[in-house]
């Protein structure tokens, strides 16, 4: 039994998110479990380092699939890029032990998060970053940015109403750069809960507008109430650009 890798880059506009329901092929995961039947005759479930939301985009998500195929690496790698949509793309197929875990296994990750900020919309990145026109305080984002930084219980910034499992999470670091009217941010840490990168964000973005004072970082972290933080940021602003072993 071989375990296979991927790296996959997927543009997340047009489908319900990673994880397959039921019988659903608008989901990333659906589509590619659809190709490895094709290619392997086998019925496969395919495991991903975690799931995105619908409308979140990829350039670097991996899974891991178990098979019997005999097929060829580089002949698997052209297999799925002939069949599988145009907007999703496996970049690489590797071979791994048989113990590697596309979730378990996971050291960390990078997430960003593109903002237009401008008083004139986008019109061709308006499925690729969250349009922004008011004006942004650049300073006190990178200050909400800095106290966020470290190990902390993020419940607060996150969708869970309860969890058995830790809710504590480290993140290194949150850096902020300016493209023109494009604001680029940079999350990395060692693991994010679910919908956490993009209630971070609205939360950095309302303290950029002067609609949150910044010390509102410190109340969320310290009540943990998830209705104290900002807005949900919508989701096609969210790119997993990689994920760390």
């Amino acid at each position: 039994m071989r375990n296979i890798k991927l790296t996959i880059e997927y543009d997340g506009k047009r489908y319900l998110g990673w994880q397959r329901l039921g019988d659903s092929e608008k989901t990333i995961q659906g589509k590619i479990e659809s190709v490895i039947t094709q290619m392997t005759t086998e019925k496969i479930e395919i495991i991903g380092s975690g799931r995105t939301d619908a409308g979140t985009h990829a350039l670097g998500q991996v899974a891991n699939f178990k098979t019997n195929s005999e097929m060829s690496l580089n002949d698997m790698l052209s297999f799925f890029n002939r069949y599988l949509p145009s907007d999703i793309v496996v970049k690489k197929v590797e071979e791994m032990p048989e113990r590697f875990h596309a979730r378990y296994n996971v050291k960390g990750k990078q997430y960003s998060y593109y903002v237009w900020n401008n008083p004139i919309p986008t019109a061709f990145e308006r499925y690729h970053s969250f349009y922004f026109p008011q004006k942004l305080d650049i300073a006190k984002m990178n200050e909400a940015c800095e106290k966020l930084e470290g190990t902390h219980d993020f419940i607060g910034f996150s969708a869970l109403k309860k969890s058995k499992k830790s809710t504590t999470r480290t993140i290194d670091a949150i850096t902020i750069e300016q493209e023109g009217n494009m604001l680029h941010f940079t999350f990395v840490g060692n693991g994010f809960l679910h919908k956490m990168v993009r209630i971070l964000m609205g939360t950095i973005l309302e303290i950029g507008a002067g609609k949150l004072p910044v010390t509102i970082i410190d109340e969320v972290l310290e009540q943990k109430v998830r209705e104290a933080a900002g807005e949900t940021a919508p989701a096609q602003g969210l790119f997993l650009d990689e994920v760390y072993y």
